[in-house]
């Protein structure tokens, strides 16, 4: 049974998705700048901090660091690499750490929304609610920026069965809560509007390094496998590859220059289109779209 957001298709069955100059892979870098709440109000389904009583000053603290120290020791690295990322954001981030914002506006970073607080999840909420919270970020980005934001990417990961029909009502016109392809796929949503899915990742995610106990040259090896295989494949079937980072992981002092290196190795090589979420989902629109619906013969 499908489910009833996207439809099943092989991706070697698809008419060719062709990227800007016949490049093999679309990368996008997305580094998760987050805030944590020190005492979360809202547990709901799931405690932000289990380790200990609140507050966890270990948790806080680790996750502070990347806002204090390991976002602008990246930032530093990706204007050597001459890299404009795409920033997963906590969009009280901009409130509570000016900054940040001017850094990353200055830059002219895709701006894709992360909730507000990575400790206040989507889990469970009632739609008036959810809604809410959509529009919380939404006014929150125009007051600040005076933009409309364009991506969504769940707070905790955290979304429920009908963020995605909340988000495209909203105006968002790229979605990162799914990972169920290498290509940008349109999803199903009740309005009727365009909503993308830009593959995200859980795998090439410096989150491994926390889950399963390795470190920065083996992560930076996964970057470097996964790139080989996705720009073999790209020849035939252009792909989408996302790496996605953590300032308080991989910008420590001891991971941060094998990043490096793997980033460096992967932009000296052709047909690489180094972009952002909204350009990928802009690209396809323009440029894949119609031809993906004809192929599955329907409107979704």
């Amino acid at each position: 049974m499908e489910p009833d957001r996207y439809r099943y298709s092989p991706i070697l069955g698809r008419p060719r998705w062709r990227l800007p100059g016949n490049a093999r892979v679309a990368l996008w870098i997305v580094p998760n700048v987050e805030h944590y709440e020190y005492l979360p109000d809202t547990l709901r389904q799931r405690d932000p901090w289990p380790r200990t009583p609140h507050p966890d000053v270990l948790g806080y603290s680790v996750r502070d660091y990347g806002n204090r120290v390991g976002f602008w020791r990246m930032f530093d690295m990706f204007d050597r690499l001459g890299i404009r990322s795409t920033v997963s954001l906590n969009l009280a981030v901009y409130e509570h750490y000016p900054e940040i914002m001017e850094a990353i506006e200055i830059r002219g970073w895709d701006v894709m929304c992360h909730g507000l607080y990575n400790t206040r999840y989507h889990w469970g909420l009632a739609e008036p609610d959810e809604r809410a919270e959509i529009a919380a970020c939404v006014d929150l980005f125009r007051r600040l920026t005076g933009r409309m934001l364009t991506g969504w990417f769940s707070p905790g990961v955290s979304n429920t069965l009908i963020t995605p029909d909340l988000i495209a009502e909203a105006g968002i016109g790229y979605s990162a809560d799914f990972y169920h392809d290498d290509q940008p796929t349109p999803l199903r949503v009740r309005g009727g509007q365009t909503l993308i899915s830009v593959p995200y990742t859980m795998d090439l995610n410096d989150a491994v390094l926390y889950r399963y106990d390795t470190e920065g040259a083996e992560f930076a090896r996964m970057i470097r496998d996964h790139f080989e295989t996705v720009w073999r494949e790209g020849e035939v079937q252009p792909r989408v590859m996302c790496v996605a980072l953590h300032p308080y992981i991989m910008g420590q002092p001891h991971r941060i220059r094998h990043l490096e290196r793997a980033l460096g190795d992967i932009l000296s090589r052709d047909g690489v289109w180094l972009t952002s979420g909204v350009e990928i989902a802009q690209w396809y629109r323009d440029n894949g779209l119609a031809e993906f619906r004809a192929h599955l013969g329907t409107e979704g």
